[in-house]
């Protein structure tokens, strides 16, 4: 019997036993074709697919990038992809002298974040999948690329993604940070020991066939899609965490908002998602 998680078409999902087929696949397609570039140098049969969504992050986007060069990626069969949302700054340039492919949005809307994991998705070809915000570096570069080299290879197979520990770099960070931080990581841990799910945004590592069985991220949320997609792979297996997945992410937004308000924002849109299957915010916006 087939796999019934195998498809024809690795952009599209085949999910039967019961699931909506054709809601699955526009979960994971973008709702319209996005322009599309490869390096002629890219990975060639990559096992992990490192996803990179980015919107006019030409201030940070360079420092997330080079932290997975090349030889490191070639050794470890990791491709890169960067999910253009449609920037108009130096973002695309930037990205094509690293990527391995860019998948641009194309329409005059603005794109979701979902939409533009959806869109990096729909273009890998690993077997797992490693979302990663443009602000965003591994705390440990090698450690986190070999601990993703034993997740393609087996360890805890009961583990369908992992939560990354978030943190702020030592430079950029003040006491609030590691108070907040060190609050939040725990907080996540809690509600995955209890089986509820929640993995934070700024890096999710989900094992591809899971991934294209729940249908991807909800592409019309505008915020709390990542808290979403991992309630959802609860149904199909256990959230991991390992400290060598740990990252460090810009302090942008809370230093503009502070952290009660962003920590206002986060409850109310898993509030809504909890209930009513969709965010209340209906743009997340831009720091830049």
């Amino acid at each position: 019997m087939n796999d019934p998680l195998e498809t024809s078409n690795p952009n599209l999902s085949s999910v039967r036993n019961g699931h909506n087929v054709q809601h699955q696949s526009e979960l994971l397609a973008a709702t319209g074709p996005p322009d599309v570039w490869r390096s002629p140098d890219a990975i060639v049969d990559p096992v992990v697919s490192l996803i990179v969504p980015a919107l006019n992050e030409e201030k940070l986007i360079e420092r997330t990038l080079k932290a997975f060069p090349r030889e490191v990626r070639e050794q470890h069969r990791v491709e890169l992809i960067v999910s253009d949302g449609g920037s108009n700054d130096q973002t695309h340039t930037i990205a094509s002298n690293h990527a391995d492919i860019i998948a641009r949005h194309t329409e005059s809307r603005r794109q979701t974040i979902a939409e533009g994991r959806n869109m990096g998705a729909a273009q890998a070809k690993g077997d797992i999948l490693v979302f990663i915000n443009a602000d965003t570096v591994p705390q440990n570069p090698d450690e986190f690329v070999r601990a993703v080299s034993e997740f393609v290879d087996g360890a805890n197979p009961e583990v369908v993604a992992f939560a990354c520990p978030v943190h702020i770099a030592p430079e950029e960070r003040h006491w609030s940070d590691s108070i907040f931080h060190n609050f939040f990581n725990n907080y996540v841990r809690m509600l995955n020991t209890i089986g509820l799910g929640m993995g934070r945004g700024e890096c999710q590592i989900v094992r591809h066939k899971a991934f294209k069985t729940v249908g991807g991220y909800e592409k019309h949320m505008a915020a709390g899609e990542d808290f979403d997609l991992y309630r959802r792979l609860t149904s199909k297996g256990r959230i991991g965490h390992r400290h060598e997945f740990g990252v460090f992410e810009s302090p942008r937004r809370f230093r503009r908002f502070g952290y009660i308000r962003v920590l206002f924002e986060w409850t109310l849109n898993a509030l809504a998602v909890m209930t009513l299957g969709r965010s209340i915010s209906k743009e997340w916006e831009e720091i830049r």
